[in-house]
C-alpha cells in the first residue's frame, strides 16, 4: 500500500510540473544557446516582439524539416505582422547551425540540452519521441495561442500565422 501511495504521489508531481502551457499563462523566463553560439534571453524580446515558439523533435527529419521550410518560406508574413519564429529542440548547436544552412532557415533556432525548456512549457513526447508544438506569445508575455499537431508540421506555421493576423500589432 505504501509503494502504490509513494508511485501514486509521485506520478502526480510529475505530471503537476509538466502541465502544458495555455492561452493566459505567462512565458517561463529560460536562456539557451542559439545556432550562432550566442545566448538568446527570452526577457530582452518580451515587450518588442510577438514571438512564435514552436518545439519539435528533430533537426534534418523529414516532418520537422517540411515544418522549418513552411516558417521560412512565410517569414516574411510573420516579421511583416512584428513577429519572432524561434524553434527549439535537444540538438546541439553544431546540428542547429547545419539545419539552418542547409535549408536556409532565417530565424533563431536554440538548442535545449536535456529539454529543460520543453519541460517548462509543458510540451509531451510521443512515442519516445520529444514532442512537436507551437505558442504563440503577445508582448506582454503572456501565451496567446498553442497549436499541436505531432505529424502534421507545416500546419504549425499555418495556424500561427493565421492567429497572428487577428492580433492588433
Amino acid at each position: 500500500m505504501i509503494t502504490t501511495s509513494l508511485f501514486a504521489g509521485f506520478f502526480l508531481a510529475c505530471n503537476a510540473q509538466r502541465k502544458t502551457l495555455v492561452p493566459g499563462d505567462p512565458v517561463p523566463s529560460f536562456s539557451l544557446k542559439d545556432q550562432n553560439d550566442s545566448l538568446f534571453n527570452i526577457s530582452d524580446y518580451i515587450g518588442k516582439k510577438i514571438l512564435v515558439i514552436y518545439f519539435y523533435p528533430k533537426d534534418e527529419s523529414p516532418v520537422c524539416t517540411r515544418e522549418a521550410c513552411s516558417f521560412r518560406d512565410s517569414y516574411s508574413d510573420f516579421t511583416h505582422a512584428g513577429a519572432m519564429v524561434v524553434g527549439v529542440n535537444s540538438a546541439s548547436v553544431e546540428s542547429h547551425k547545419h539545419f539552418q544552412l542547409n535549408h536556409q532557415l532565417p530565424f533563431t533556432l536554440l538548442s535545449d540540452p536535456g529539454n529543460k525548456v520543453l519541460k517548462l512549457f509543458g510540451v509531451k513526447s510521443r512515442f519516445m519521441i520529444s514532442g512537436r508544438e507551437t505558442f504563440v506569445i503577445d508582448k506582454s508575455g503572456k501565451i496567446r495561442f498553442t497549436y499541436n499537431s505531432f505529424t502534421n508540421g507545416p500546419a504549425h506555421e499555418a495556424e500561427a500565422l493565421k492567429f497572428i493576423k487577428t492580433l492588433e500589432n
